[in-house]
């Protein structure tokens, strides 16, 4: 039984920001960061299969492709990579890359890459807030600049690099043509309402994305019989034995979750195991009465993936990976 509130750990890139803004803002010295991990406090017996993390962008990342669970694990890996990405904040004219917009032999795509015309190839899209992408493993994509994404993904580092805008850091096209899908990504279907305040944003074998949005004053139960994260956007509340606002993650597993919900509400982003699909109550209200109000559409589709398509950090522990 565990619910922790989780510590955050910069990552320095190329493409990050120096400072941020708040909440995601960063103690860097002067150092770009591009990504904050939110990781288990102390030291874990195991790691978490998923990890949440932001991404702050001020210029575009590589285009890029994760290999599925069968490559990496051929190649002695203990997983691939598939992810999903909610849009923070986004910048005026903010874009992201999915898929490409032709389907391409292996020929044409070592051409591409060769002559940089790859990156006109992707499918760009403008993106905005509240935005969410599903990125099944297989699929070339690419971030732009100026945004502000959550991201939970399986927990793997394993990116091969197609495209790196000039950045000279090693590409890696033949491991990419094994496992990409070299063509337009399937068009997927957009976000569900589970109930009033749950929204089903992307849900497959390896995680369950959801927003919740919570009134103000009210208290519920969370049900985190699997690994779970929770991600605050907007507002404050007090959950389990911490008080967490904007900025803030909290990882539980194998407990229930107590959320009291301050005067301004709450907007958070809820990822956990997807083996079994969303989990119909997994947010129960507490009544006066002190009993949970289930809410649930039991008849409700359970798709595979979802595309559609707010912003901290109180007492968060941080490091910097240099």
């Amino acid at each position: 039984m565990t619910i922790e509130f989780a510590r955050t750990v910069s990552v320095p890139r190329p493409w990050g920001v120096v400072g941020g803004s708040f909440p995601f803002t960063t103690d860097d010295d002067g150092v770009a960061i591009g990504e904050i991990r939110y990781e288990r406090p102390g030291q874990p017996v195991s790691e978490p299969s998923l990890l949440l993390k932001i991404l702050l962008t001020s210029q575009p990342l590589s285009i890029q492709v994760h290999p599925d669970d069968a490559y990496a694990q051929s190649i002695g890996l203990p997983s691939g990579k598939t992810e999903a990405w909610y849009v923070v904040s986004a910048a005026a004219g903010a874009k992201v890359a999915i898929g490409l917009n032709q389907q391409m032999t292996p020929e044409h795509f070592r051409e591409s890459v060769q002559d940089g015309s790859i990156s006109t190839i992707v499918a760009w899209q403008p993106v905005s807030t509240g935005d969410v992408v599903s990125v099944p493993a297989g699929t070339i994509h690419a971030i732009g600049a100026d945004l502000v994404i959550a991201e939970i993904q399986q927990r793997s580092d394993t990116t091969y690099r197609i495209f790196d805008h000039g950045r000279k850091r090693e590409l890696h096209v033949e491991s990419a043509l094994a496992v990409a899908n070299a063509g337009p990504m399937v068009v997927q279907a957009r976000p569900l309402a589970l109930t009033d305040e749950r929204t089903l944003l992307v849900s497959n074998t390896h995680f369950v994305f959801e927003r919740l949005r919570l009134a103000s004053g009210t208290a519920w139960w969370l049900e985190a019989a699997r690994e779970t994260w929770l991600l605050v956007l907007g507002g404050l509340a007090h959950v389990g034995s911490s008080d967490v606002t904007t900025g803030d993650a909290i990882f539980a597993q194998s407990d229930r979750v107590n959320i009291n919900v301050g005067p301004d509400g709450l907007i958070a982003l809820l990822a956990y195991s997807g083996v079994g699909g969303p989990i119909p109550h997994a947010l129960q209200r507490i009544t006066q009465a002190g009993s949970p109000d289930l809410k649930f559409d039991e008849t409700m589709p359970e798709p595979s993936s979802f595309t559609a398509a707010t912003t901290g950090g109180g007492n968060q522990r941080k490091e910097i990976i240099r």
